[in-house]
């Protein structure tokens, strides 16, 4: 969602501040804006709506000195994207601003509240409350962290925000609930915050993860954190183990592209140290539940959001195909608001590329509440879901930078791969077969380097169908998410309407479209229903659509029925899906440049969606 930077130090704020928001453009926004404390002890803040190319330019003509600021990218949830509902928000005097990230839900009774003591708003905002709030009960004589823990007393909500005033100056305050926020810990009097680590890994490595119901005060002199309820905590000091280099393009053209060519890296991360050949097995460090108790397991639930929920449907083809246990997959948003049927002898897997996830989040508590295990597949070391689980599996694939995922999306499946065989291997899968899904997942890596040696044909393809209006993905069993998760990488990125359908299913409804202008891509390896997607195949051809489709043979006998073919190699069946997902990534990628879109940073959508 919205990002937020924050710096106090001895060198000036504002190029620390928009170097931040720079690094988190990714995370999707559409308003920015900075605050800095000047040397005349005010404030001076400038706002501005768009890209953050339009604040820059006017804080080339106007800038703000200072050596203690806050910045802002905002992604509009409570009023349009305008510079009046950017942030920062400032109290009515001006000496008070804020930032936030979240939703505050009685915003509009506090607003009420406010308006009847005379208070006048200058935005749409529900943000705007919390610093008029504050702003009130500033005790006398008091501190900014006293008048914020005050003013949070009243919120009821999903919040980070991060506050400076020229009342206290050379100070920052920030709290968490629901939204993350960590600290960034430099040397030499120079403390940052963040609601990612890409805002101030440029400045050191070293950071502080708050926990929902925290609060931080940093100064130049350090920085010191509490619970609203609990009073002094301390909490762990992390360390960045990326680089900058892996927020960087890297001589590609966009941020997409460059991690679509970073898959035979990721993949091999995600399984390095981990596959165990001659036992069949794999190794997760990160289970730290017994045998015991994981064989007392009855059921799984996998429950995610978007991409990673469809990562999730492709692990239950695997663990109920391998494993023979009982799996169902769920919204996030969904499993939090219905009743569960969830107990101790449950297994509640929750994925999340972010590991903050707002919905996500809230249904790993809800889980924990009914009493059942919770694993945790994540990309973010230190992020909420991995502290909050019981037991997880890292991914290990860097900093995903372009808001359509890709590398996590096969990362996600390699690791329910991992998961699934060191479950089965426990249960009642033999070392034969074992050792055969151990091979595959070693030959992986450089199966995809394979794949992507088409990139240019697959481009050429693009050219061919970049203007079509719809189109159409067809998948059985295993292929079945896959072809979900090609219908939105083409959504996301091109805005092409695109639906993903079990190739049974087009019969019941979707055949209805197709005409002469219809692509329709059908995932069609050979499998057990291959012969039954090959009929499919014949009802488009008779309906004159237009058909490519994904195979993994040379498909003779698709000659003369099919337009197009992308070609994958040969593995296991319940690892085709990471296969025949590359080749759908590329097309949605070269279609959107193709049409001239904002591969990675698409309209209205947000990297990490941290608000419900």
């Amino acid at each position: 969602m919205c990002g937020i930077v924050g710096y106090v130090g001895p060198r000036e704020a504002q190029p620390i501040l928009m170097e931040g928001l720079r690094r988190l453009e990714y995370r999707g926004y559409d308003s920015a804006g900075l605050t800095v404390l000047g040397s005349d002890a005010d404030l001076h803040s400038l706002k501005r709506a768009g890209k953050l190319t339009e604040l820059a330019d006017a804080l080339d003509v106007a800038p703000l000195r200072g050596r203690c600021g806050i910045g802002h990218t905002r992604w509009a949830t409570h009023g349009p994207p305008t510079e009046m509902n950017a942030h920062p928000h400032l109290s009515a005097d001006g000496s008070i601003a804020l930032v936030h990230n979240g939703i505050i839900e009685n915003a509009g009774a506090l607003r009420k509240k406010l308006q009847a003591e005379g208070v006048e708003f200058q935005s749409e905002t529900d943000t705007e409350v919390v610093v008029h709030l504050i702003d009130r009960l500033w005790p006398e004589g008091g501190s900014l962290e006293d008048a914020v823990v005050a003013a949070l007393e009243q919120v009821i909500g999903a919040y980070g925000i991060v506050v400076v005033s020229s009342r206290d100056p050379d100070k920052i305050v920030a709290a968490r609930q629901g939204s993350p926020l960590l600290l960034g810990v430099g040397s030499d009097g120079e403390f940052l915050v963040g609601s990612d680590a890409a805002a101030v890994v440029a400045h050191t490595r070293e950071v502080v993860y708050l926990d929902d119901g925290d609060y931080a005060v940093l100064t130049p002199e350090g920085y010191r954190t509490y619970h609203l309820r609990q009073g002094p905590v301390n909490r762990q000091v992390h360390e960045v183990t990326w680089d900058l280099a892996a927020i960087e393009k890297g001589g590609f053209e966009h941020f997409m592209l460059k991690e679509i060519f970073e898959q035979p890296r990721t993949l091999r991360d995600v399984t390095r140290g981990r596959l165990l050949e001659e036992e069949g097995s794999a190794r997760l460090g990160g289970i730290t539940i017994d045998d015991r108790e994981l064989l007392s397991v009855n059921r799984i639930v996998i429950t995610a959001c978007g991409t990673s929920w469809h990562s999730a449907l492709i692990g239950e083809y695997m663990l109920e195909e391998l494993a023979r246990i009982p799996t169902k997959v769920e919204y996030a948003s969904e499993f939090r608001y219905k009743n569960p049927v969830v107990d101790e002898h449950t297994l509640v897997i929750v994925v999340s590329q972010s590991g903050e996830t707002a919905d996500t989040l809230a249904a790993l508590r809800e889980a924990k509440r009914r009493g059942a295990t919770v694993m945790g597949i994540v990309n973010v070391v230190g992020s909420s879901i991995a502290r909050e689980t019981d037991f997880g599996v890292y991914l290990h694939a860097g900093p995903e930078i372009g808001v359509a995922s890709t590398k996590a999306f096969t990362s996600q499946v390699a690791a329910l791969a991992l998961f699934t065989l060191y479950l089965a291997r426990r249960r009642n899968l033999s070392i034969l077969e074992g050792r055969k899904l151990v091979k595959a997942l070693q030959a992986l890596p450089g199966q995809v380097e394979e794949i992507l040696e088409q990139d240019q044909a697959i481009r050429t393809l693009a050219e061919r169908y970049r203007d079509a209006p719809n189109f159409l993905y067809l998948g059985r069993g295993y292929q079945f998410p896959v072809a979900l998760e090609g219908a939105l990488k083409l959504k996301e990125v091109s805005y092409i309407h695109a639906e993903g359908y079990p190739a049974a299913e087009m019969k019941h409804g979707p055949i209805a479209l197709i005409d002469e202008n219809m692509p329709v891509v059908f995932l069609a390896p050979h499998d057990g229903v291959y012969h039954k997607v090959v009929s499919n195949i014949e009802e488009v051809k008779a309906r004159d659509g237009q058909v490519i489709a994904v195979v993994n043979d040379g498909s003779e006998e698709l000659d003369g029925r099919v337009d197009h073919f992308l070609q994958v190699p040969e593995t296991h069946p319940a690892l085709l899906p990471i296969l025949t997902s590359i080749p759908l990534q590329l097309l949605a990628y070269h279609i959107a440049v193709l049409r001239g879109c904002d591969v990675d940073q698409p309209r209205n959508l947000a990297k990490s969606v941290t608000v419900e």
